[in-house]
């Protein structure tokens, strides 16, 4: 026993030494074990022969022992300290300008000690004691050379970069080399030596599994995408612990000179013990202090996945949305309280009538539904003032009726000239179609940050894009000559299909413009990040991983019989990895655009699955162009190429492509296409409205007296009074400078229209009922006419338009500007009234009166005997509909009906979806709907997002440099980790990756490891690391200080040197292309200003989409504000438009209200201070803007600013459907409120249903022949809304309303008018 466990002892030992660290700590410490067990062998020998002498045999054992140890130990050891190769031989003849190393078998060799420096910095804590390696000086500068982009893309992870540097420095000058390095070829050279050719480099699973792992999550800040993307010759997805060593080992990758061929044991293999030296996490620091790697860079230092919180669930009672329940409940309620009133109100008037005391329906009794005492007794003081109100405002409006009839020329005249003067305005008329004008504040946030990032960065680039998809269905395989599974590919990525693409791609580039008399082409326009270094253009497109040019897509290499690397192997090796200089096939093609930017496979490519962009269905070129906002000229010459790209684009024709294109302008060009082709929409809409006003207003007596009675020149002349009040108000905001919106042209017509018309047919219709009393002069008949209706007239104008300028207080522009023109549009309307319009009904009473001939006023009939009589409407409205409306039994009815639609509207109000689709902004037969279509459809990224750095940050100090940093020793809660951090949880976020940092690219390219940073020592210009000069020193020193982050003027020192760097083969890092923009510095470069942060969001499809993202961004740049402490905001090109969305309901609810509200007061004090009147005018246009709402969710349209001002509209009109029946109400001496409603219903119900409701209803049916989606939806379909909830509202609901509770008849106006009419023919009517 004692014998086998000597044995299994020494047996281990031995594998001990063979597989130790080559550290010679650990060499000492085996080799003491070893002695150890050989004097614990020769103690027990001597305690054995002096002892019992039993166990002699036991010293043979320890002599065998001590011969193992000589012959297998030590031997062994002499043997693992020689070498496979030693300095550098013959130039590769694989990778032109890299050399074999030459074949020596021989010890170690001691190091030059010039090379120390540059040991230390390549393999730090490797110094090999006396420092004798397998290597010499060329190895490693060859060596530092060939580690130059690993260098600068992994060393943000000082792990990561310590496990890969242990890789290559222990193969290329490991004093162990021979024990896990087998040299396996070799060639021979003309000067006597060996190059070795190809050899087996045998690694520890255990060490590549930790070094990957350290390695996987590293990030490359300037592009968005993992390192490994970029080292691994594949996608950091499929790139995995073995495949990235091999391609790192590979003669493909360009930087390795010959095979070597790496080989994955912890075990022994064939004699050879696995290099598996210590590793660090990537959660671990460094002996030499280097902390652990940030969190963006290593998984496991961030701790748990962040889990974004639960979406609210919706409010629901039983299962059942919650307001469709309590509104259910409530309406059941109502109805339940209010038939059972009526029912009780009717069973006591029921007794009551039937019993002794006789009938008291319309008695004294409190108790009487119909109880309105008119008796002047006990008038309150509240009605003596209204009374006195209302008759001062008859006098006044009688008196100045009079004294327009009587001078019609003269009022005429100075109308005219007012008229004039005021429309002279529209000389300086400027129309604004740019939507950021139109839709956003010039003081909101989103405004203010875009003028700031314009300012600062320059303005977002324009663009002008293409979605190419192919009819073709065929779907080919591509099966990998040098293994692997096969590759489907999409039928737009046939080679044909390319080619065809690429000579669409090439003409667009060579389409020439003309502005101004020069020619313009692309390249004088577009973005060339490069320049002046490089002016090619940048073009987002597949076709630039084959550098836009037919021989290299047709590059190949293969022979008669199999085809190595053609087009296929080049796309899915330039997916995975963007900004490569050299792909990993034997074509070695550059992936890198021509611009030199990367292309990335989610811009260029739509319609694939997941990361499998083979499968990709749709190819999207992009052409980002300049934008100059300020510089008329340029921006001209932009505008001009853009038309010339849509009109070839138009023109265009290739029946293998399908393709959808826009340019930064379309969509503006488009809306003005669709306003100019609507222009013949609108004008047979107000046509149709003309010719129905001109002939209602006429009253024809009989068929003798047609063209005595037809009013049509008193029609036009009422339309044109119309739109004279309309061009007046734009003349006088256009001099004050205010520019007119395309909503403002369209819609402040058709709002004054039915303003106006109704006020003309209230006029003309209330003369031709009335009789003229004896010695009265028509002056004086029509003045009085005035007096009775224009309070009313005033009472719905002056409302509106207070209602209209207070609407103007809006920070939307389009509403507030809407509201101005509306306010002052509408009160001009209203005077030209009062005053033109009675001078000329005046003039044609006087023509009627002399039967005289319409418009042929010079031509008269003889004189006849014509009885007068009512109108057929009136007639109608008087013994039929009134009545009929105010029965008994019908009421109830009515009730319940307004109030269930009352209650389905709350119960949908906050359902109406928020936002505008874009596609209804276009025409139907608009090429950009095709767009918009594909993008949805295709696209799989969204737009760009800048993180904002607002100036007064310190770059210099650590402090600043942290906040800020994602790289090693920044903070957890910096901004580029919180942006990282969101990323992580995208679906709620709307972040889709990492952000790009110049900040720690800049770390990375100042390292003094790296050749990116260095200056000409004589005269301290910067030098590019392609240039081979002895005067170019690095930058900083590599001293412990140096390779630290530059503080200071360190910093401000050489960074101006990165932003002014081109990526090149030695220097990935280069900042020109990428940040270029990205950092503000201040005059002579003295200080860091304003940086942004870029990275991209989510594909956003629709306005929710759109609205969410807005949001998120602005949350998390707000909790990076506060984590920073200093201002941070989040820009994207679309945040002005869609920002009106994150306050629209309070908008609409803010303008509404106010509205409401200002109707109020001024319906309060112009019924002569009757408050109760002006709440049931309130409650009944509040009624309508809720129905509006519950018809906007039945018919699909949101809300927004075109909607919103569509509201803040009906607001307006709806007054004109209330206001002057309840005037009518509150003024009728009737009995009791049946009979005033009935009496009201009847005098203004009439006019105001054949004023507005059939004028607007034959206009607004023409709108829905329009071709613009927008008209059809936001125009027609709520028009017709309006103008129907408006007259069902007015003409059916109100005048039941006021017949259950409208106020009590005003004693003090009955008495008044009883006094005003006794002994006159008119007394009678006032018990009509």
């Amino acid at each position: 026993m004692h014998t086998i466990a000597y044995v299994r002892q020494v047996a281990a030992l031995r594998r001990q030494l063979v597989s130790a660290s080559k550290k010679h700590s650990d060499e000492e410490e085996i080799i003491t074990r070893y002695a150890k067990l050989y004097l614990g062998c020769h103690f027990d020998l001597i305690f054995t022969l002096k002892g019992m002498g039993l166990l002699a045999g036991r010293s043979i054992l320890c002599t065998l022992f001590f011969f193992i140890l000589l012959s297998e130990g030590y031997f062994r050891w002499v043997e693992a300290q020689h070498c496979v190769w030693y300095s550098e031989c013959g130039e590769s003849e694989k990778v032109p300008g890299k050399k074999y190393n030459c074949n020596y078998t021989g010890p170690p060799k001691p190091l030059d000690s010039e090379d120390y420096q540059l040991l230390t910095e390549l393999c730090p804590g490797y110094g090999y004691g006396n420092r004798s390696l397998c290597c010499d000086g060329a190895q490693l500068r060859t060596l530092k050379g060939s580690l130059q982009l690993p260098l600068q893309f992994l060393s943000r992870c000082p792990a990561c970069f310590f496990n890969l540097m242990n890789l290559f420095c222990e193969l290329t000058c490991s004093p162990h080399q021979s024990q896990f390095v087998n040299a396996t070829k070799f060639n021979a050279t003309t000067l006597n030596t060996t190059n070795v050719v190809e050899v087996q480099y045998y690694i520890g699973q255990t060490f590549t599994n930790a070094m990957y792992n350290a390695c996987k999550d590293v990030q490359a800040p300037s592009s968005n995408v993992k390192a490994l993307s970029l080292l691994c010759g594949k996608d950091a997805k499929a790139c995995n612990a073995t495949n990235w060593i091999q391609y790192m080992f590979s003669i493909d990758n360009g930087q390795t000179p010959f095979p070597i061929i790496p080989i994955f044991s912890d075990a022994p293999v064939s004699g050879y013990t696995p290099m598996n030296n210590k590793t660090y996490d990537c959660t671990e620091g460094l002996e030499d202090g280097s902390g652990p790697c940030s969190c963006q860079d290593c998984t496991k230092a961030c701790g748990p996945t962040p889990v974004p919180p639960a979406l609210p669930p919706p409010w629901t009672i039983l299962g059942i949305d919650a307001m469709t329940v309590i509104m259910w409940i409530s309406y059941t309620a109502f109805l339940l309280i209010f038939i059972g009133v009526v029912l009780g109100a009717w069973c006591y008037r029921k007794r009551t009538i039937m019993s002794e005391y006789g009938p008291i329906l319309d008695s004294n009794n409190p108790l009487s539904l119909n109880n309105d005492n008119p008796d002047q007794v006990n008038a309150s003081c509240c009605e003596t003032l209204g009374e006195r109100f209302e008759n001062a405002l008859q006098i006044v409006f009688s008196s100045w009726g009079s004294f327009c009839v009587q001078h019609p020329f003269l009022v005429i005249l100075s109308s005219l000239m007012v008229i004039g003067a005021s429309s002279g305005g529209l000389a300086y008329m400027r129309i604004t179609t740019d939507p950021v004008e139109l839709w956003s504040s010039p003081t909101s946030q989103a405004r203010e940050e875009k003028n700031y990032f314009d300012s600062h960065f320059g303005p977002f680039f324009r663009t002008a894009q293409l979605i190419i998809t192919t009819p073709l269905n065929d779907t080919f395989l591509y099966s990998p000559y040098f293994g692997g599974s096969d590759v489907p590919f999409g039928a737009i990525l046939d080679k044909n299909i390319l080619h065809q693409v690429l000579d669409l791609q090439l003409e667009i580039e060579s389409l020439v413009a003309t502005y101004e008399g020069q020619n313009v082409t692309l390249k004088d326009l577009c973005l060339a990040p490069l320049a002046p270094y490089n002016d090619n253009c940048t073009i987002m497109s597949v076709l630039n991983y084959f550098q836009n040019s037919h021989a290299v897509l047709d590059h190949m290499k293969g022979d008669e019989f199999y085809v190595y690397a053609d087009f296929h192997s080049h796309f899915l090796y330039c997916v995975s990895a963007p900004a490569s200089l050299n792909d990993t096939t034997l074509l070695h093609d550059p992936c890198l655009g021509t611009f030199g930017g990367p292309v990335f496979p989610w811009l260029a490519l739509g319609g694939y699955d997941d990361s499998n962009f083979n499968n990709a269905t749709a190819l999207v070129i992009t052409f980002p162009l300049n934008n100059y906002l300020n510089d008329t000229v340029r921006q001209g010459k932009t505008l001009a190429w853009e038309k010339e790209f849509i009109k070839f684009m138009k023109n265009f024709n290739n029946p293998n492509l399908t393709i959808a294109f826009s340019a930064e302008r379309s969509i503006e060009d488009e809306i003005d296409r669709e306003s100019n082709s609507d222009i013949r929409t609108i004008v047979i809409s107000y046509v149709i409205m003309f010719v129905y006003i001109s002939l209602a207003l006429g009253h024809i007596q009989s068929f003798r007296r047609l063209l005595v009675d037809s009013k049509v020149s008193l029609g036009i002349a009422g339309i044109l009074i119309v739109l004279s009040s309309v061009s007046s108000s734009l003349g006088i905001f256009s001099y004050a400078g205010i520019p007119l919106t395309l909503i403002v042209i369209e819609v402040i017509p058709f709002l004054v229209l039915a303003v106006g018309v109704d006020n003309i047919f209230i006029i003309v219709q209330t003369y031709q009922r009335d009789e003229r009393m004896p010695q009265e002069e028509i002056h004086q008949q029509i003045g009085r006419i005035l007096g009775d209706v224009a309070p009313s007239m005033f009472l719905s104008s002056f409302s509106e338009t207070v209602a209209f300028f207070l609407g103007a207080l809006s920070n939307m522009p389009a509403v507030r500007t809407f509201s101005m023109f509306a306010g002052l549009a509408v009160f001009i309307d209203f005077l030209l009234q009062i005053s033109c319009f009675v001078s000329l009904l005046g003039l044609d009473a006087r023509r009627q009166e002399g039967n005289r001939l319409d418009i042929i006023c010079c031509v008269k009939l003889p004189e006849g005997q014509e009885t007068k009589t009512d109108g057929f409407l009136f007639r109608f409205f008087k013994k039929v509909y009134a009545p009929f409306i105010l029965k008994e039994w019908v009421r109830p009815i009515v009730v319940a009906v307004f109030v269930g639609m009352l209650s389905f509207s709350i119960a949908v109000v906050n359902k109406v979806e928020i936002g505008l689709d874009q596609k209804l902004s276009m025409p139907d037969d608009s090429y950009v709907l095709d767009y918009f279509k594909n993008m949805s459809k295709y696209l799989h990224t969204g737009a760009p997002v800048y993180f904002v750095v607002e100036e007064g940050l310190n770059y210099s100090s650590p402090e600043g440099q942290n906040v800020v940093c994602g790289g090693v020793g920044c903070n957890n809660d910096s901004l580029v980790q919180q942006v990282y951090t969101a990323s992580l949880i995208s679906n709620y976020t709307s972040i889709a990756y990492t952000p790009s940092s110049w900040l720690d690219d800049y770390f990375d390219w100042v390292k003094p490891q790296s050749t990116c940073c260095r200056y000409y020592n004589t005269t301290g210009a910067f030098c590019n690391a392609s240039v081979v000069n002895p005067s170019c020193v690095s930058c900083r020193p590599m001293t412990p200080s140096g390779k630290q982050r530059p503080e200071g003027e360190d910093f401000m020192r050489f960074l101006p040197m990165f932003l002014s760097d081109n990526p090149n083969v030695k220097c990935g890092k280069g900042g020109h292309a990428a940040y270029a923009t990205a950092v503000d510095l201040y005059p002579d470069n003295t200080g860091v200003g304003a940086t942004y942060f870029m990275t991209y969001h989510t594909i956003l499809k629709d306005s929710p989409d759109f609205i969410d993202a807005l949001k998120m961004a602005r949350v998390l740049a707000k909790n990076i504000s506060q984590s920073i402490d200093h201002k941070v905001f989040a820009y994207s090109v679309f945040y002005v438009f869609y920002e009106q969305y994150l306050t629209i309901a309070y908008d609409t609810a803010l303008n509404l209200s106010v509205s409401l509200a200002s109707i109020f007061v001024v319906t309060t004090v112009l019924l002569g201070f009757e408050l109760w009147s002006a709440v049931i005018v309130s409650i009944t246009i509040a009624m309508i803007l809720v129905n509006m709402f519950g018809v906007m969710w039945l018919w699909d349209i949101s809300l927004n600013a075109v909607s919103l001002v569509n509201l803040v509209m009906s607001c307006g009109i709806s007054v004109e459907f209330c206001s002057h029946i309840v005037r009518a109400f509150s003024i009728s001496v009737k009995k009791n409120r049946v009979e005033r409603a009935e009496e009201a219903l009847a005098h203004m119900g009439s006019s105001v249903f054949s004023g507005i409701t059939l004028t607007k209803f034959g206009g607004i049916l023409i709108l829905a022949l329009s071709k613009s989606q927008i008209f059809q939806v936001f125009y027609f379909r709520m028009y017709l809304a309006i103008v129907l909830l408006g007259a069902t509202h007015g003409l059916i609901f109100l005048p039941v309303l006021l017949s259950y509770i409208g106020p009590s008849v005003n004693k003090a106006k009955v008495f008044a008018a009883n006094s005003r009419y006794a002994g006159t023919e008119r007394e009678h009517l006032l018990n009509y």
